[in-house]
């Protein structure tokens, strides 16, 4: 468990997230949850939304490092890992870091890059580390992306492959605010000036002390089968054509230690692995063809699933 000190502070920190982010409290969770899991977060869903804004705030609020690159078609991987140049009269190449040197990343639109570049990403996002010219260099710890794609607008995008969607840990989606949350951002301040002014309320030391509590989270035997019977049950669902891999199941577990913490627990319940289900498991299923979606999949496995 938590110091009361740490535990406060991260409460007062999603409060703060959720008074910029107005009335979208469980992506919220969702995205501090994906962060203190040591994930990724993909963001799927329509321009305009907050995608930009959840992603500014959760950085300011837990005192992080913050770089945004817009993903284009003609976007090199130098430009998101960084490049070496000759430096004459040293007579070496010096190391110019890009962006992806920070530690919470939004890749915007990344479905807009070509493969080439999107995949510059992948071994940031397993490894934490980029090699450029056969030179490996270490990224900040933490290291977070958010990536973002709008899904309805497909025209000259390159859909991610199976093995970069499965470097992120969630996927969610913020929809349109209701009618309370839209009026006050109507009549309020501007997101970005309320964005400038957020004080951190906790630091890199932190973020690395709740990242270890959340390690230690207990997940009892009856908990791990339970988790087990649904990527079993992926596996032979109809509808699906390729089910959950042993590390979707890792981090399903992962993500439910998390939200176990923030839920102010030192142990998993189920209802910590249903919050989760579908945000980890939909956009790893394969689903048949005319099958419906593989968030009504997702959906359907958790529900064939007993909790014992």
């Amino acid at each position: 468990m938590l110091p009361e000190r740490l535990s406060g502070a991260l409460d007062r920190a999603q409060a703060q997230v959720n008074q910029l982010v107005l009335g979208k409290p469980r992506q919220v969770r969702l995205a501090f949850v994906s962060l203190f899991s040591d994930g990724h977060l993909l963001i799927e869903d329509l321009p305009g939304l907050g995608k930009t804004t959840l992603a500014h705030a959760l950085a300011s609020t837990l005192g992080l490092g913050f770089q945004r690159v817009q993903f284009t078609s003609d976007l090199l991987p130098a430009d998101v890992l960084g490049v070496s140049v000759f430096d004459p009269q040293a007579r070496r190449f010096d190391f110019h870091p890009g962006p992806v040197f920070t530690e919470v990343l939004l890749a915007d639109e990344i479905n807009r890059a070509p493969p080439r570049t999107q995949s510059a990403l992948l071994e940031a996002m397993a490894e934490h580390q980029v090699t450029v010219d056969g030179t490996t260099h270490a990224l900040p710890d933490p290291f977070f992306v958010i990536a973002t794609q709008n899904p309805a607008d497909l025209s000259g995008t390159y859909p991610l492959p199976d093995s970069q969607l499965d470097r992120f840990l969630l996927r969610l989606g913020l929809g349109y605010p209701d009618q309370d949350a839209e009026r006050a951002l109507l009549a309020g301040e501007d997101r970005r000036a309320l964005i400038a002014q957020v004080r951190p309320l906790l630091t890199r030391d932190d973020v690395a002390a709740v990242r270890r509590a959340v390690a230690a989270v207990h997940a009892s035997d009856a908990l791990i089968d339970y988790v087990q019977a649904l990527l079993g049950r992926s596996r032979r669902h109809p509808g699906v054509r390729v089910g959950l891999s042993p590390r979707a199941g890792l981090a399903l577990l992962h993500g439910a230690r998390a939200h176990a913490l923030l839920e102010g627990r030192g142990h998993v319940l189920p209802g910590d692995v249903q919050a989760l289900f579908v945000a980890v498991a939909a956009h790893r299923l394969v689903p048949e063809a005319d099958t419906g979606t593989d968030e009504a999949l997702a959906r359907s496995i958790l529900d064939a699933v007993p909790v014992d």
